[in-house]
């Protein structure tokens, strides 16, 4: 289903007031932790507010506002109507209202680390994880979020497919088996695609990267292959839960991949009581899977409002409530389901797939700054080598430096999205009047059309064309010089701007600027607000790697050498990891 947003008066507060109502919040960070320990001691007494409550006058007036998880709202809203007419033992002490609001909107509004589109304030607040609690406790000023240790319903993540995908499985699906994590090892070597919900707004999302992340663990080249990962997922995301479910019917008789969906039990039971589109089947991942847990939070510091929430938290995990609960797709809060709403011919199983480990509040901020670092656009220019050394052949592959050049950069194109923008000039010496180097194909987006194709055609046609120029020198440093200026000069603030240089790596121009003069051009050219790096991958034996590892360090950028081009999927995949890196520093 998609994000659903319930209303109220309070989406119409001003802004001025909503901050200032923040501020109270963030304000009473002790009045909350200390009503939540004596929460825990009056549990621990196996007292739960009654005899208090019983005892205030007033009680029952008292307005309860709870901001939930649009999935589990309406069974939430059900329940509060029961408990607002009393027909529950003990009586009532609140009105309570519950409105659907997605997670992150909540989480957002708190902390104002994201999108949010507001209306989301409450004195409880039950996101679909606890990930969101500690997004909120990490960012927000002061305790702006109390948890009672209490969780009201559970759903495991679990991979959704259409029904005859699921029966032609041959393997047994882990997290670590579902996602390409090897450069240009290519897609095709997967029988399916796994499509996410964007992980900015979706607790599936996120804990697919964690699980994903966890599964890479810390083994050598583990970097590279989680941005590998990253890179595949980025392919087939999807803005929310409905648009990832049209993937399901678009697919189901297309030759195309199998799709496997990341949600949760509950949101695949949603889709298959709704009885459109094909057939769906769970599948659950070997070795454990991460559980949306629906923590009970307080974001109030009323006393009275504070014991009214707990005595709707009491109610929420009492025996009737988790019947209904169970009833509409979830497990209790003791992993049991209702067997006859989450049924084995679907996929469902009664036991639980096993827990993995919720992330650390860094290990998630680190995942969404990796996700949003690689959603930033690309902007990039190549600069390829096609001096006379380049037609030297590289020994044990029967290519010339020229081909092995060319095979690598047309392999390297395919790691990059459509809307990435790219160009190409080649050098030598004097290719243009005095001019060093040459344009051969203009910065373009991949997917713009030229003359009946796309850039990412054109492009392809060019590298796969690029001769070297018989005892051609190599004017390295002057084309190093003019192709920065040219990227700083038409600098894109919404793209990581950078000049990517591909060479048999020595600068063998007499009449060429000289490497420390290079050095100080560099440094002068470069603007901290429209910064560009400078990426060098270097072919041959012959290489001294010092100059290009100088000139990239100049620019925050990294210099490589390679004589194999199987290795430039690796190598593209370092440079996204120092995207990364250089946003987290």
């Amino acid at each position: 289903m998609g994000r659903h947003r319930g209303t109220s008066a309070d989406d119409h507060v001003s802004e001025p007031r909503r901050r200032a109502s923040r501020r109270r919040r963030r304000g009473t960070g002790r009045a909350l932790a200390a009503f939540a320990a004596a929460l825990a001691i009056l549990v621990g007494l196996g007292v739960t507010g009654y005899f208090v409550l019983d005892g205030r006058s007033g009680c029952e007036d008292t307005p309860l506002q709870v901001a939930a998880a649009p999935e589990i709202a309406p069974v939430l809203t059900h329940l509060a109507a029961d408990f607002n007419s009393g027909e529950h033992t003990g009586g009532r002490c609140a009105t309570v209202e519950v409105r659907g609001v997605d997670s992150a909107d909540v989480a957002y509004s708190m902390t104002g680390a994201g999108p949010t589109t507001g209306g989301a304030d409450s004195q409880v607040w039950i996101p679909d994880s606890t990930l969101w609690v500690k997004v909120v406790q990490r960012d927000a000023d002061d305790n702006a979020v109390v948890s009672t240790g209490t969780s009201v319903a559970r759903s495991p993540l679990v991979l959704v497919t259409t029904a005859g995908n699921a029966a032609d499985a041959e393997t047994p699906l882990s997290w670590d088996n579902l996602v390409q994590t090897e450069a240009l090892a290519g897609q095709e070597s997967l029988p399916y695609q796994v499509h996410v919900v964007d992980p900015v707004n979706s607790s599936s999302g996120l804990a697919t990267l964690a699980l994903v992340s966890n599964a890479i663990g810390d083994e050598e080249a583990a970097q590279t292959r989680f941005i590998a990962a990253l890179q595949g997922l980025q392919k087939s995301v999807a803005a929310d839960e409905e648009a990832a479910l049209t993937v399901l019917g678009e697919t189901a008789d297309s030759e195309e991949k199998a799709p496997l969906l990341v949600l949760s039990e509950q949101a695949a039971w949603r889709h298959s009581t709704e009885g459109s589109g094909p057939g769906t089947s769970v599948v659950y991942p070997e070795g454990g899977t991460y559980t949306l847990d629906y923590p009970y939070v307080l974001r109030t510091d009323d006393p009275e409002v504070q014991l009214a929430a707990e005595r709707f938290r009491a109610f929420l995990t009492g025996q009737e409530a988790q019947q209904a609960i169970r009833a509409d797709g979830f497990r209790s809060t003791d992993d049991t389901i209702d067997p006859t709403v989450l049924t084995e011919d679907l996929g469902f199983r009664s036991e639980h797939p096993g827990e993995l480990p919720v992330p650390s509040d860094q290990a998630t901020r680190s995942l969404i700054q990796a996700w949003n670092q690689l959603k930033l656009g690309t902007r990039l220019l190549t600069v390829v080598d096609i001096s006379g050394s380049m037609a030297e052949f590289v020994p044990g592959t029967g290519l010339t430096r020229m081909q092995v050049t060319s095979a690598a950069a047309t392999q390297g194109l395919t790691l990059f999205p459509p809307d990435a923008e790219m160009g190409l000039w080649e050098f030598s010496v004097r290719l243009d009047g005095d001019l060093d180097h040459r344009e051969t194909v203009p910065i373009r987006p991949l997917d713009t059309e030229v003359d009946g194709g796309t850039q990412h055609e054109v492009l392809t046609a060019a590298l796969t064309g690029l001769q070297p120029k018989p005892d051609g020198d190599t004017g390295l440093y002057d084309t190093i010089l003019a192709a920065y200026q040219e990227m700083t000069e038409t600098y894109r603030a919404d793209r990581v701007n950078t000049l990517l240089v591909l060479t048999d790596g020595n600068n063998d121009d007499d009449d060429s600027i000289s490497l420390e003069d290079l050095l100080v051009r560099l440094e002068e050219t470069y603007l901290p607000d429209r910064p560009v790096s400078i990426i060098a991958i270097s072919f041959g034996p012959d290489v001294d790697p010092e100059p290009l590892e100088r000139i990239a360090e100049a620019t925050n950028g990294a210099a490589y050498a390679t004589e194999d081009p199987t290795e430039i999927g690796e190598i593209f995949l370092s440079v996204f990891a120092l995207r990364i890196s250089d946003q987290e520093g």
